[in-house]
C-alpha cells in the first residue's frame, strides 16, 4: 500500500484501480470544463495570515450544520452512481462519516437505495438528497421513504433541471446501462479489484428508482425513465410544496445568484448550498469560492450559507469557512478515497482533512473553528 499523504495520492490510485468510464463520470465537468477546473484553482489563489507565538493548545474544529454537532464543517456530498466508483459505495461512506461525526448525503441517484444505507447504519441519521422529477407521485414516495429511514434532512438540487454536456461520458458511452463497447471491455479487465468487488454485491443498478416505478424494473429500461423525467418547469412553487411535504430540515442546493439566494432565503429553507454542480453544469459559471462572500454577504444573517466545489483539503475547508460558509461538501474527495481504498480509503480522506484543517487553523492564530473569520487570510488575495 503506497504513503497516502493527500487527495492527490488517493485520486490517482483511484484512477488505477476504477474502470475508465465511471472514474471520468466523477472526474470531470461539462463543455470545456473551465468551471471544474476554476473551483480547485480559485482556492489556491487565496493566502493565509501565519501567526507566530500564540497559544494552540486545546484546538476544536467542532461546530454545527443546520443545528446538528458535527467534528469539522465537512458533509459528505450527494454524488450519482457512487456505487460504481467502488461495490457497496454509499454504504461504505455512510459508515465512515458515522465514525468521524459528519453527515452523509444519499444521492437520488446512488446505487444503494435509502433503505439499503439505513439498514447497514443501523439508522443512524442522514441527509437525503433530492432530484426533482416530472413524477409528482415518485416523488412524494421517495420523501416518505426518506422519513421511514430517519433522515434528517433533505437536501434539494435545483441546478439539474436539464443535463449539461460531459463530454467524458459521452466518449465513454456511459448510459444506463452502460454501452459495453469494445474499449470498455477491455478497460474493465484490468480492474480485477472493482470487477470482484461488484461481482460480491447484488447492488449494482439505481436503487432508489429501479423497483419503485411502474415499468422500471431492471436497468435496461430505467435509462428512457430517467431521460425523460427531470423537470425544466421547476420553479420556486416546487420548492414550497416540497418544503410542506417534507416537514424537516430542507436544504437547497445550487445556488450562484444573490438573487437566488434571496428567494432562496424567501422560502423558508434552513440552509443554502453555494454551488454549480461541481462544474458540470453551466461551463463558464463562476467558481464556488468566488460566488460565496457575495452570496454570505447578501443573506448570511437570514439564512446558513453552504459550500460545495473544489474542496481537497482542510485549508479549502478553512478558507471558505472565513469567507462566512457554515459548512463545507466533499464530493470528489470523497469519491477518491472510496475508489482508491474502499471504506478504508473513505476514513483516509476525512483524517487528511481534519488534519489539515486543524494544524492550518492553529497555524493562522486560531484555536476553535467557530471564531475563524477573514481575519486570517492576505487581504487582496481572497474575492471581496
Amino acid at each position: 500500500m503506497p504513503v497516502i499523504t493527500n487527495i492527490e495520492d488517493l485520486r490517482v490510485l483511484a484512477q488505477k484501480r476504477v474502470p475508465r468510464m465511471f472514474y471520468d463520470y466523477a472526474d470531470s465537468g461539462s463543455w470545456t470544463e473551465s468551471t471544474y477546473r476554476a473551483n480547485e484553482a480559485d482556492f489556491q489563489k487565496i493566502k493565509l495570515r501565519q501567526r507566530v507565538a500564540v497559544n494552540m493548545e486545546n484546538r476544536s474544529t467542532r461546530t454545527t450544520m443546520i443545528g446538528q454537532d458535527v467534528a469539522m464543517p465537512v458533509a459528505i456530498a450527494p454524488t450519482g452512481l457512487t456505487g460504481m466508483q467502488h461495490a457497496d459505495g454509499e454504504i461504505l461512506g455512510a459508515k465512515a462519516a458515522k465514525r468521524f461525526g459528519i453527515p452523509f448525503t444519499l444521492s437520488t441517484m446512488s446505487i444503494c437505495s435509502i433503505e439499503d444505507v439505513a439498514a447497514e447504519t443501523g439508522r443512524h441519521p442522514f441527509w437525503f438528497q433530492l432530484y426533482v422529477m416530472k413524477d409528482r407521485g415518485f416523488i412524494e414516495r421517495l420523501i416518505e421513504r426518506a422519513k421511514a429511514a430517519n433522515c434528517s434532512a433533505l437536501v434539494l438540487t435545483l441546478d439539474l433541471q436539464i443535463l449539461g454536456q460531459r463530454h467524458k461520458d459521452l466518449k465513454n458511452g456511459l448510459s444506463a446501462p452502460p454501452k459495453p463497447t469494445l474499449a470498455n471491455m477491455i478497460n474493465l479487465a484490468t480492474k480485477l479489484r472493482w470487477c470482484l468487488g461488484m461481482a460480491g454485491t447484488k447492488r449494482r443498478q439505481f436503487g432508489n428508482i429501479v423497483g419503485h416505478v411502474k415499468g422500471v424494473d431492471d436497468m435496461g429500461n430505467l435509462g428512457a425513465w430517467t431521460a425523460q423525467q427531470f423537470d425544466p418547469a421547476l420553479n420556486w412553487g416546487d420548492v414550497e410544496w416540497i418544503k410542506k411535504l417534507w416537514g424537516g430540515k430542507l436544504i437547497l442546493k445550487g445556488i450562484q445568484d444573490v438573487e437566488d439566494a434571496r428567494l432562496a432565503v424567501n422560502s423558508g429553507a434552513d440552509a443554502l448550498i453555494v454551488s454549480n454542480h461541481g462544474g458540470r453544469q453551466l461551463d463558464g459559471a463562476e467558481s464556488s469560492i468566488r460566488a460565496l462572500p457575495q452570496i454570505v454577504e447578501a443573506v448570511g444573517k437570514d439564512i446558513e450559507v453552504h459550500m460545495d466545489g473544489g474542496i481537497r483539503s482542510g485549508q479549502d475547508v478553512l478558507k471558505a469557512r472565513a469567507l462566512g460558509a457554515q459548512g463545507t461538501y466533499i464530493g470528489r474527495a470523497f469519491l477518491y478515497g472510496l475508489g482508491a481504498m474502499g471504506e478504508e480509503g473513505v476514513d483516509k480522506v476525512l483524517e487528511l482533512i481534519h488534519r489539515e484543517l486543524d494544524l492550518t487553523m492553529a497555524f493562522c492564530g486560531h484555536t476553535n473553528i467557530k471564531t475563524v473569520d477573514k481575519g486570517i487570510l492576505l487581504p487582496g488575495t481572497y474575492p471581496t
